[in-house]
């Protein structure tokens, strides 16, 4: 793509998260010369989630409520950590264990037959892993309680992943030519500080990360350089070198491009080509959301929302700029995946840096070329 075309797409997504630290600073000024706090009416009910672990465990299309409880309240120990309130820390590992002894049999049973094997192997696990849960908690060991929670919330993750059974929506068939990640994969990318791990989640953006591992399969990405690194915004990478603003198809000769692809919680499918406004749901929460640093994003440019073609961004959250449930990227731009693993490597990243490759590393079975 020319240097004009690729920095247009960058600075239409900067202007838009530069907008959105304008709107936290107009809050903020709203709450300053207000005696309560209504200013924070739009935001979404609860606290946002913004650990991409988390994130990616309650995007998963599944209904399991005995799994799930375990889950969110292992999740809800972190006030009483940051509060060192250890005795609410071992009433909450004993009644863990109390969940899963009880209900141990009723979440097997949820898993499918072919599954089941493995999944009594992942509950052997868990079992210890809440005992060490409640040691950690009974003597005060902060450290040692991050690693058993840690633990535990990656094997009720690989429990939780047994449970899907068929792919959730049907794909419009629109998209029939494009290729589709029914499912998730991990992909691995190795630039020039270093590598970074991303788990891809085609279960809510099988077009988008269907593209994007579509790509990494072919190896477009191998020698890109970073196009553009605003501080506390985006890392942006993916145009591909010569005169093309996007991968060339090679059967129809033509640029293939994607639709904006958004699941608003709630909703049975994505929609597509629509933002949160043009739908009138400004108050909708993405089942993926740019809530973490490392949010992977598809570019569009200004002019259309589905001319987006190979370019991606990291989105480098900021939580006093970018917000987590108040920015203006969510409802604008698809988020397809979340780096998990190199976060250290993905801060020292600017413009100078390139993808040296990309690889799949688990969940290539998952992709197909078309429908």
């Amino acid at each position: 793509m020319g240097t004009h075309n690729a920095r247009t797409w960058v600075q239409g997504l900067t202007r838009q998260l530069r907008q959105a630290a304008l709107l936290m600073v107009a809050v903020a000024l709203t709450m300053s010369c207000a005696a309560a706090a209504p200013a924070w009416a739009a935001l979404p009910e609860g606290n946002a989630v913004k650990d991409p672990s988390a994130i990616l465990r309650n995007a998963l299309p599944i209904e399991a409520p005995d799994l799930q409880q375990l889950q969110r309240r292992l999740e809800a120990t972190s006030d009483d950590l940051r509060a060192k309130r250890w005795s609410a820390l071992v009433s909450t590992s004993k009644r863990s264990q109390s969940l899963l002894s009880s209900k141990r049999d009723a979440m097997l049973a949820a898993v499918p037959a072919d599954q089941r094997a493995e999944a009594a192997q992942w509950l052997d696990e868990l079992g210890p892993q809440l005992t060490a849960l409640e040691a950690s908690s009974e003597s005060e060991q902060r450290d040692a309680f991050l690693e058993a929670r840690r633990a535990a919330l990656t094997t009720i993750g690989q429990l939780e992943e047994l449970q899907v059974e068929t792919f959730p929506f049907t794909i419009p068939a629109e998209f029939d030519a494009l290729p589709r990640l029914l499912g998730r994969a991990t992909v691995k990318l190795e630039t020039s500080k270093g590598p970074l791990t991303a788990v891809i989640d085609g279960y809510n953006a099988p077009i988008t990360g269907g593209a994007f591992v579509d790509l990494v399969e072919r190896g477009f990405y191998d020698g890109l350089p970073f196009i553009r690194a605003e501080d506390f915004y985006v890392l942006q990478t993916g145009d591909p070198k010569g005169p093309d603003e996007g991968y060339v198809d090679p059967r129809s000769k033509q640029i293939r491009t994607v639709p904006l692809e958004i699941r608003i919680k709630g909703d049975a499918a994505p929609i597509y080509n629509l933002t949160f406004e043009d739908v009138g749901r400004f108050k909708a929460e993405a089942v993926l959301p740019f809530a973490t640093y490392g949010t992977l994003g598809w570019a569009h440019s200004d002019e259309r929302l589905d001319d987006g073609s190979s370019q991606f961004f990291f989105f480098l959250y900021e939580p006093e700029l970018t917000p987590a449930g108040l920015n203006l990227v969510d409802g604008r731009y698809a988020a397809f995946g979340y780096v998990v693993d190199g976060m250290d490597v993905l801060e020292e990243l600017t413009v100078d840096d390139t993808i040296i490759k990309a690889r799949v590393i688990d969940g290539a079975n998952n992709l197909q070329p078309h429908a």
